[in-house]
């Protein structure tokens, strides 16, 4: 039979209280917690000798308990006349002066200041419960009555939105300091406990009300209070505790390696972001060794985005490596200060137990993992604010290959690089060669200062842009044939410049004209990415698909290539790039009629949604019957080079042998025509087209 209502408003009434009693018997009621759980935060704000009026005391063993430590001055008062006759005849014997009282805690007899101290363990959730809470506000005026100036109203509860929200704004409006201790239960308890954590809410009286509310949150019983500045805030921070209660009730509780639960511990003094801990399990049937429960794996600053860390199968694939049934993976936050690795383990120590898998022996050496045992390295240069973007930060980092970068980022969507440049030293940027950015080094804070590296031109850090360059051996760029022969090219997005300069230096007889939505993403490639346009690379600000419309209208087959590389500000569509009014039909015919009788159209798509995905390319296919697609590997970004010839799939092969050999040729042109310099770029043209595919 339940010994819990059916409704929530039963948890008011007398009746309910009278049966709920009658059903228990001799057994204690300890929902909230017992008085081990409770003693600490119990002593803190109520003393010995103080005069304690505990309101809806139940058949709780905590009266016994304090009654036992020394509070012989506790006044119990239930609404049950059942639980008071009950514990008057327990405690009559063991504790003559531990008295209960019938005592409806609405209305009480008891004089005005009477008490130092209020007790309410879980009488305020039973009572608010009732529609609009009238008794909850009857119970607490009347606990505002009979406490002494400077006197607590010290309340366990489980802290129930509409509940905490009754007690709080009642007290605010009195003038009273409002401060919240979150109990959260210890590591390796929670497979027999209660989900939610308990809260005590402590209310001070004093003798001027407060002008300014006084808010605090305090984690654990003794945790350094947190000033809050609004009720609001004060709320969140509680429904924050409350789900990653019920998180680590389930981490403890069972494994699950496609849940991809993460969390996000915030500065205990600013709340600005800290750490993004992700949880890992191992995939089902995975031969794990017996010891190897748990390990923390530390991403590097600055490499947050890489699909090894930022993707679900990427971190499969590194829990799979690490070998472990559990991997917290753990990445760091922009506008934060890490002193070394030793600072960051024992930072996180007492909270990622909290995560450990169930079944963990509790002496059990959790083993931190990172890339060359290093934080690696990040330094803010810039931080602006775009009205079309939002804020938007300017990075250097040192990758796991030891090179430095530049990033772009805006921050709605921090986990996405908008833009990347690799910096090298201004005396060297010619002698620098490219490295394997898979290879993993400890990445140390630079001996070069920042002023003092520029951006090397020569090299494109997006895989996909690489494959976009190299999408221009359909024209026979660098051919014997097309030798002289101009290279127009308009592109939509601009980002860091880092693709058009890389058109510009290197591409022979090339022109490009640019067209960039937002004006700060132009000041930003100049000022910080090294852009700089000339007659031979333009820059028209303005909408993409205005710009395509005007330039059809002027009619004309102006380009030999079109190329879309604009990201989708619209999180809630399966495709990140391009916008969809991209690739609708109409634009797509905009698009081809621009382009000269050679001309290519060259798609940066970015698309999850499979469904979405067939769809473009059908209408892509319409207007552009030839399409070859690259996929970059480890990325979701796929090239499409699209031209209007004949689909020839009964002979794919035929077109790749043949555009082989027009990358050999793209090849040896790039920078060939470079005046007074050797200089060749970090490409291999060669390579990238080799697993071209034909749509």
């Amino acid at each position: 039979m339940s010994l819990l209502p059916r409704s929530a408003e039963e948890f008011s009434s007398a009746e309910y209280w009278e049966k709920f009693f009658k059903k228990r018997a001799e057994k204690a009621f300890e929902w909230y917690g017992d008085y081990n759980k409770l003693c600490g935060v119990l002593h803190k704000y109520i003393k010995v000798h103080d005069q304690v009026l505990v309101v809806g005391c139940g058949n709780s063993e905590l009266s016994e308990q304090l009654y036992d430590v020394g509070y012989k001055h506790l006044t119990n008062i239930d609404i049950s006349e059942t639980v008071v006759s009950h514990m008057n005849q327990r405690n009559a014997e063991r504790r003559p002066g531990l008295t209960f009282q019938q005592v409806d805690a609405t209305q009480t007899p008891y004089e005005d200041a009477s008490y130092q101290a209020a007790l309410d363990k879980g009488t305020l959730d039973a009572m608010a419960s009732e529609e609009e809470g009238i008794l909850a506000r009857s119970m607490l005026t009347e606990v505002g009555r009979v406490l002494s100036v400077g006197g607590r109203y010290v309340c366990v509860t489980l802290a129930q939105e509409s509940v905490i929200r009754l007690a709080v704004e009642h007290f605010v409006q009195l003038g009273w300091a409002v401060r919240l201790h979150c109990l959260q239960e210890e590591s390796g308890k929670e497979e027999d406990s209660f989900a939610l954590p308990v809260f005590v809410l402590v209310c001070t009286k004093f003798r001027q009300p407060m002008p300014t509310p006084v808010l605090e949150m305090c984690l654990g019983e003794d945790g350094a209070p947190a000033r809050l500045t609004q009720v609001s805030e004060l709320l969140s921070a509680v429904r924050e505790h409350q789900a990653y209660s019920v998180l680590r009730k389930r981490l403890r509780t069972g494994t699950d390696a496609s849940s991809n639960l993460s969390l996000t511990l915030c500065h205990t003094k600013t709340g600005l972001p800290r750490y993004t801990l992700t949880v890992q399990d191992c995939s089902p049937g995975a031969k794990v060794p017996r010891s190897n429960h748990f390990a923390i794996f530390i991403v590097p600053q600055g490499s947050e985005t890489a699909w090894l860390y930022s993707s679900t199968e990427g971190r499969r694939q590194l829990a799979a490596s690490a070998n472990f049934r559990r991997l917290i993976v753990v990445a760091m936050h922009r506008n934060q200060e890490y002193t070394d690795m030793q600072a960051v383990q024992s930072e996180l120590s007492p909270m990622v137990m909290d995560l450990a898998p169930r079944g963990m022996p509790a002496n059990q050496q959790v083993p931190f993992l990172s890339v060359g045992g290093d934080l690696g390295w990040r330094e803010e240069v810039s931080r602006g604010v775009s009205e079309l973007s939002g804020e938007y930060c300017v990075e250097n980092v040192k990758g796991e290959d030891g090179e430095m970068y530049r990033r772009l980022v805006f921050l709605s969507n921090a986990a996405l690089v908008q833009s990347e440049s690799r910096l090298v030293s201004s005396n060297t940027a010619s002698s620098h060669k490219k490295k394997n950015r898979k290879k993993a080094k400890p990445a140390a804070p630079p001996t070069t200062s920042s002023t003092s590296l520029s951006v090397d031109s020569g090299f494109l850090c997006c895989a996909h842009h690489e494959v976009m360059v190299a999408g221009l051996s359909m024209l026979g760029v660098g051919t014997p044939e097309n030798k002289g022969v101009p290279v127009s090219v308009l592109l939509v997005g601009l980002g860091g410049g880092g693709l058009p300069q890389f058109l510009r230096d290197f591409v022979p007889d090339v022109t490009v004209e640019v067209v960039e939505l937002d004006p700060v993403v132009l000041e930003v490639a100049k000022e910080w990415f090294g852009f700089r346009p000339d007659d031979r690379l333009t820059v028209t600000l303005g909408d993409g698909l205005e710009r395509i419309s005007v330039l059809e209208k002027e009619g004309g087959c102006v380009f030999d290539v079109v190329m879309f590389d604009v990201d989708n500000k619209d999180s809630t569509v399966g495709m990140s790039c391009p916008p969809a009014a991209f690739v609708e039909t109409s634009i797509l015919k905009k698009v081809s009629s621009l382009l000269t009788p050679r001309g290519v159209f060259i798609l940066n798509l970015v698309c999850r949604d499979s469904v979405l995905r067939e769809s473009v390319l059908q209408r892509v296919s319409a207007v552009f019957p030839a399409i070859l697609s690259r996929k970059i590997e480890g990325e979701v970004n796929e090239v499409l080079l699209c031209s209007r010839g004949e689909k020839e799939t009964s002979d794919g092969a035929r077109i790749l042998t043949s555009l082989n050999q027009a990358a050999k040729s793209l090849q040896s042109a790039l920078g060939s025509d470079r005046t007074g310099t050797s200089r060749r770029p970090h490409i291999d043209i060669v390579e990238l087209l080799k697993d071209l595919r034909v749509e």
